[in-house]
This record gives structure tokens, sequence and C-alpha cells, in this order.
């Protein structure tokens, strides 16, 4: 690799934490609160990218996918759940925190994150320790495939693109960074990605 990497670009959820708020997380709620799976998804699908985009408040989203009739539990509940599901990756945090210290590397988070959760896991696992700034769809009102979020973060970054490097778990969305000229690593495991970042010349211990 020729060109010095000099910033990282990273997701967050399936790369540095658990995902926020994902399948899975949804069947944990439905077996939790008796919630009506199909009902439940359905109406998930039509709201969450409004809700990613920082169009609607949380409140405003269970409003729609589980408040919209009486629970026998309180929103409070319900949201400490959401929040309790995510889960550092502290390999890959730390892995993160190195590179950035040794390599002096401009770190920027571009997710798909709504406002409230997004905002929970910045504070929670201390993500400004070494990211320097957030471009998440919940504050710049673009999401991922959506070519404009990568271009707001190229913007803020200020670096040229040759020497940025891009990893998410989502091939699709590394994809589309590539086709604006940004390097990618498909993140699949912390093995496998300390090793492709090592070919562009950022070791860890």
């Amino acid at each position: 690799m020729s060109q010095k990497i000099t910033a990282l670009f990273t997701d967050i959820g399936g790369v540095l934490l658990t995902n926020g708020w994902d399948r899975q997380a949804r069947t944990q709620a439905v077996e939790k609160f008796g919630l009506n799976a199909a009902e439940l998804e359905d109406r998930h699908h039509l709201t969450f990218d409004t809700y990613e985009s920082g169009k609607l408040l949380l409140d405003e989203y269970l409003d729609r996918i589980v408040f919209y009739e009486p629970r026998k539990f309180s929103r409070e509940v319900f949201k400490a759940f959401m929040y309790r599901y995510s889960q550092p990756f502290d390999d890959m945090l730390q892995l993160m925190k190195e590179l950035k210290e040794a390599y002096r590397l401009k770190m920027v988070v571009v997710s798909n994150e709504g406002r409230e959760l997004n905002q929970y896991r910045i504070n929670t696992f201390k993500l400004t320790s070494f990211i320097d700034f957030f471009v998440s769809s919940s504050f710049v009102h673009f999401r991922k495939p959506d070519v404009d979020i990568f271009k707001v973060a190229l913007d803020m970054a200020q670096v040229p693109i040759e020497k940025i490097l891009y990893i998410d778990d989502r091939p699709l969305f590394v994809q589309v960074a590539e086709g604006l000229g940004i390097k990618g690593i498909v993140h699949r495991s912390y093995a496998e990605t300390k090793a492709r970042l090592a070919e562009y010349g950022l070791k860890a211990k």
C-alpha cells in the first residue's frame, strides 16, 4: 500500500459494539414483553428509517411500534431493555485506541443510529476518548447507503481521500465508500481486520 493512512472511518454497530437495536434484539423484546412479532416487525420497518434519519425522537418511534395501545410495562422499562442490549467488542475498541495513539490517526464514526441510542452508546462506552467526531445518520439526516453521508464525513475530515480507510461489517456500505475512492475493509472478525489493517501499515501490538 503506497499511500500512508492518516484517517480511519468506522461503523459502530457490528464493529466496535453490538448492533444497538437489530432483529435479534427485537426478537428478545417480543419474548420478554409478550409482543406480536409480525406486527412489531412491520411497524419497525415502516418507521425505523425515519428514526435513524433523525426525524423522530425515540419516544415517537416507540409510540409507533409498541405504545400505540396500552401496555402492562412502562416506556422507561422498555427503553432500558433497548439500551442494555448494547455491549462492547473490547478487542476492537482496544485496537482502535492503540492505532489512534500509535499513528495519530483522525478517527471518524460513520453510522446509522437513532439519536438517543447513539448518544447512549457514545457516553456509555466513552467513544469520544478516541473518536474525533461522529457522522451519525440522526445528526446529519442521511443514512448509509446514501453516498451523501460519506461526502459529509469527507468534508468534515479534511483528509485526502487516498489516505482514508473505512471499516464496516456491511459489504454494501464498504462498496459505496469505495465508489467514492475510499479504501475499505469488510469487518468479519477481530483477527481478520487486524491483519487487513496491518496491510495498510497500521500495525497494532
